[in-house]
Parts: structure tokens; C-alpha cells; sequence
């Protein structure tokens, strides 16, 4: 079938095989390119299949020559739907990590469910053993839970009083304001149980109690924090009620498994970049937008994979222990939240409008990021041509 992009609002319901596969393997290529990393040889990836959690796959491989498995939910192609991009990106990874002489293995399901943690267990004892490194960055926005059935669906919104400021419509480029109601108590529980750090340490309490963490084990979760601008919208709304939880379970692992395997649980705070998750958060598009124009303006730009890079050569893998800041994490965000680059991101924001988009931000390269996290717009590859969806 000849595959073509159909977005629908901040989503695109199809993928392309061949150019996720060519986005998998650009990313390969750059930490080929790198200095080797000194660092885990045994890592399990929760959410490996996209964005952050796929671009530390890719490192821990390619980087560190680790053998992996990574945990996700994707759907594989069935009649004239495409498969999930995440799928064609994990059965690139597989293939390139196999030929490269590493053991890349998945488990794709419901990861808050506690048959597939059993699941993941079982083969990590046929394979790996025994794990380094656990990489928690799984992102949805429901979650059944595993032990009262309870189902949760996570919101963005802000929390107390309601929150107005500029928002884009990607596609059309329209600037515009949105204002956004306050959050429920309800509402702020939910988006807590879904994307707070509840799971974290059921997947922690699941491994240790399986005894396949290695001493000196470390796991690492994900989160962000963002500028004043969008602080309504996110670190104090309902998802950053959620981090909170996130980076408390953070200090009670670490606690924990400081004390009993000399190991550590920590919190990465990364920068923005164009996600599936990133692109679904009002006002954050926008934000990206600029920051993007002022950050490669001034040399500082990073995707996924060099920002995860960094953090395993230069804060995880460094040889002497990461650099935290006062709340216990480690910030990769440091270049973003420049008063220079933020000072320059807020002038930015109050001029801009739709008439002005395209010359005072990014938002050409914010479409191109979003494309290719469905395989579009890859060069040397004619979308033209029929293409077999069903990849295995």
C-alpha cells in the first residue's frame, strides 16, 4: 500500500516502515559516532519504543554495547491499517542490534499489568539474568490497576484556577489562546495513579523480588520541568502533581536500594522535544517552537538520542556519581533553562502571532520532528511507491 500521513489534531493514525526504520538508523549511526560509553551491559527499557526510552535502547547498545529488552504497547499492521510507529521502530532495533552481535528482546503489552511484569521476569532470567539498568519511561494516558482494577485516565490541566495563554495549531499554523479549566481533585488523583511513580516501584519491587538486580543496579525514570511560561500548564498542573509523585518514589527507592545493593533509583529531568506525548499538551507545541529557533540559533539544540547520550556519559557513566541538584535529581535541562535562552524564548512569545510564526520560530522544524516520528519525510525514501505494512 503507498502510506501517506493522516494527522488528526495532535496524532497521526499511520507510520511508515521504511522511514522509521531510517529514523532508527540515524540515530544508531550518531552514537556510532560517539565515544563509547563505559557503562551498563544489562538493560531493560519500560516504554522502549519511542522517543526518550527508545533513544536509550538505541544508547545502551550502540553506546555502551548492552544487551537489552525493551517493554512497550504496539500494535502490529492488520488489514489496511499501518502499524504503530513504535512497532516498525522496535523491529528496526531488533534487527540492527542482532546483526550487531546483541541481545535485543521485547515484551509488548499492558506494562502496568502484573502478568506481563511476570512476564518480563521470565525472560530476563532466560536472557539477561541479571540487570544493570532499568529505564522507566513509559507515557500513557489511562491505567488499569493491577491489584483493584481500578481504572485511572490521566488529564492535562492546571490545578486551582484556570489557565489561559497562546497555543498553534500545528497544521495550519494558526496562533490563537486557549484557556483551560481547572483540574478536579478527582482528576488530579487519576493523572497521579497514571503517571506518577506507583508502577515504578511495582516494576522495582517486581525485579528485586525476583532477585535479578545486579549489585550496583540502577534505575532511572524520566521527567521534566519546564520554564515559568508553561509552569501552569505543566509543572504545576495535574501532570506535574504527577512528577511529584514520581520524584518522592524516586527518593524512596533510592533509599532502598542504596541500603540493600549499593545501588540507586533517580529522576533525569530532560529538556522538551517533539514527542507523541509533547505534541497532546496545549500552549507546549508552541513553546517547542521557539525554544527550537533560539536553542540552534545558539548551538544548543538536542534531540533525544544526544540528550541521552549526555546523561550516560557524562552524568550516569562518568566514572564519579552524577551531580544532583538540590531535590535529589539530575538536570539535563540545564541548557533550556538558560536565563539567556529563556530571556530570549519569552521576548520571542510575546510578539509572536500567526502572521509572524514561520520567521520568529521553529515551526517548520517542529513539523518535520512530528512527521518523522511516523517515518515521514525521511530523505532518499519515495512515499510514493507501495510499501508492505505487515513488518515483522
Amino acid at each position: 500500500m503507498i502510506i501517506k500521513p493522516r494527522i488528526r489534531g495532535f496524532i497521526c493514525t499511520t507510520a511508515h516502515p521504511e522511514g522509521c526504520a531510517r529514523h532508527v538508523q540515524e540515530q544508531i549511526d550518531w552514537i556510532r559516532g560517539q565515544r563509547p560509553v563505559r557503562g551498563p551491559k544489562r538493560v531493560l527499557v519500560i516504554g522502549a519504543s519511542t522517543g526518550y526510552g527508545l533513544a536509550s535502547r538505541i544508547a545502551a547498545s550502540f553506546g555502551a554495547g548492552a544487551d537489552t529488552i525493551g517493554v512497550f504497547f504496539e500494535k502490529p499492521a492488520s488489514g489496511v491499517r499501518t502499524a504503530t510507529a513504535g512497532w516498525y521502530n522496535t523491529v528496526a532495533f531488533e534487527k540492527a542490534a542482532r546483526a550487531a552481535g546483541y541481545v535485543a528482546e521485547s515484551v509488548n503489552g499492558d506494562a502496568f499489568s502484573d502478568a506481563l511484569k511476570a512476564q518480563t521476569v521470565e525472560l530476563i532470567g532466560k536472557t539477561l539474568q541479571k540487570l544493570d539498568l532499568v529505564i522507566y519511561s513509559l507515557a500513557s494516558p489511562r491505567r488499569t490497576h493491577p491489584r483493584t482494577g481500578e481504572r485511572f485516565s490521566g488529564v492535562i490541566k492546571p490545578v486551582g484556577a484556570p489557565y489561559c495563554n497562546k497555543t498553534v495549531d500545528v497544521q495550519t499554523g494558526a496562533v490563537s489562546h486557549v484557556t483551560i479549566d481547572p483540574a478536579t481533585e478527582e482528576e488530579i488523583r487519576h493523572s497521579a495513579a497514571v503517571m506518577g511513580g506507583e508502577d515504578w516501584a511495582m516494576w522495582t519491587d517486581a525485579l528485586d523480588g525476583a532477585g535479578v538486580l545486579a549489585e550496583g543496579f540502577r534505575t532511572i525514570a524520566y521527567s521534566y520541568i519546564g520554564p515559568e511560561l508553561t509552569r501552569p500548564i505543566y509543572r504545576e498542573g495535574t501532570i506535574g502533581k504527577a512528577k511529584d509523585h514520581l520524584e518522592a518514589t524516586a527518593q524512596e527507592l533510592d533509599a532502598r536500594l542504596r541500603q540493600r545493593r549499593g545501588g540507586r533509583a533517580l529522576v533525569s529531568v530532560n529538556k522538551a522535544v517533539v514527542t507523541q506525548s509533547s505534541a497532546a499538551i496545549p500552549v507546549v507545541p508552541l513553546y517547542i517552537s521557539v525554544l527550537y529557533k533560539v536553542m540552534k540559533d545558539r548551538g544548543l539544540h538536542e534531540g533525544c538520542i544526544e540528550q541521552i547520550y549526555r546523561l550516560f556519559s557524562d552524568r550516569l557513566y562518568a566514572g564519579t556519581p552524577p551531580a544532583l541538584d538540590g531535590a535529589g535529581r539530575i538536570r539535563m535541562d540545564e541548557f533550556e533553562l538558560q536565563n539567556d535562552v529563556q530571556a530570549q524564548v519569552q521576548s520571542i512569545w510575546e510578539e509572536i502571532r500567526t502572521d509572524n510564526l514561520e520567521t520568529v520560530s521553529d515551526i517548520r522544524g517542529y513539523r518535520e520532528e512530528f512527521l518523522k516520528l511516523f517515518g515521514f519525510g525521511a530523505p532518499g525514501i519515495n512515499y510514493d511507491v507501495d510499501v508492505d505494512p505487515a513488518v515483522v
